[in-house]
């Protein structure tokens, strides 16, 4: 039976540690982390999201700001929103709420993000300084939040993930594509698969390492797991009765596995945790800047 990667208690050691951190930052060069969470229309899980965001900045000492915009909003009044944000030196780190409405261009709105700002890590410059990365010193400050919480869930069972065969089903810009750059970064050997992928479950059975990120509940049972596998289901489903399950047959899959990401409890966390300390980088990142224009100036 496999080892439960336990994602909460992870993900609250992080922040335990990021609390000290701002507390120095504070206390040392007066700086206050900050980050601006801006929701577009009343989806009720981004509405949940944005919340559970803000509790984890206020209990971490980062200042939040929400920004609630009507479903309605034009996309260039949100640009403007955004524009104001970037000129805020309060706000360290900004975050668009996804998904946008559909009459919003997400891939413009996303490129309008100073990208000293992108703690999210979805700006082109901040993605394609990811993709160029070929070992794991040259990655950007910033790297989208799941797929990095993903590399420290996997980490933390003291697997070494240079030299692995890594697979990662899901070919998404949120989750797949940057988590399968990361595992290159740690030297893995990455297949990414996806819902056109033939002979899905033979290649998910080659996978010393196996990340789900397909949105299917489910998806991957126990037949497709070689045994001892190192298993992250970012999946989040909700069934018809209100449960929420992965992309991975869980209950099925724990008996073959050697380590198992559960849902809730697993990837979750880590994501907030993961933005959050992308949060203080930025504010290190802009502290240090404006310390090189007052020596020079």
């Amino acid at each position: 039976m496999g080892m439960l990667i336990d994602g909460k208690k992870i993900a609250q050691q992080i922040r335990e540690e990021l609390k000290i951190e701002v507390a120095r930052l504070q206390q040392e060069q007066g700086v206050t982390p900050g980050l601006a969470a801006v929701l577009i229309g009343d989806n009720p899980a981004s509405k949940v999201y944005v919340n559970m965001k803000a509790k984890a900045c206020d209990e971490t000492g980062i200042f939040s700001e929400k920004i609630l915009l009507p479903k309605e909003t034009a996309q260039q009044d949100l640009m403007a929103t955004i524009h104001e944000l970037n000129r805020d030196d309060r706000v360290h780190g900004i975050l668009i709420q996804l998904p946008l409405p559909e009459h919003i261009d997400e891939r413009a709105v996303l490129q309008e993000v100073d990208p000293h700002k992108d703690v999210d890590g979805f700006h082109p410059v901040n993605l394609g300084k990811l993709l160029s990365a070929k070992f794991w010193n040259e990655l950007p400050p910033f790297v989208p939040c799941t797929p990095a919480g993903v590399i420290k869930l996997i980490e933390s069972t003291g697997t070494k993930i240079e030299g692995k065969n890594a697979v990662v089903v899901g070919r998404s810009v949120i989750v797949g594509k940057p988590v399968a750059m990361l595992l290159l970064a740690k030297q893995a050997t990455v297949t990414v698969a996806h819902s056109r992928t033939t002979h899905l479950k033979e290649i998910c059975r080659q996978a010393d390492i196996l990340v789900v990120a397909a949105g299917r509940p489910k998806l991957v049972t126990a037949d497709d797991i070689q045994p001892g596998a190192i298993v992250i289901d970012v999946g989040t489903n909700r069934m018809p009765d209100g449960k929420l399950v992965g992309d991975v047959d869980f209950e099925a899959v724990k008996e073959v596995a050697g380590f198992i990401t559960p849902v809730p409890g697993g990837v979750g966390p880590m994501t907030i945790a993961m933005l959050l300390k992308n949060t203080v980088e930025a504010a290190k990142g802009m502290a240090a800047m404006l310390d090189v224009v007052g020596t020079t100036s």
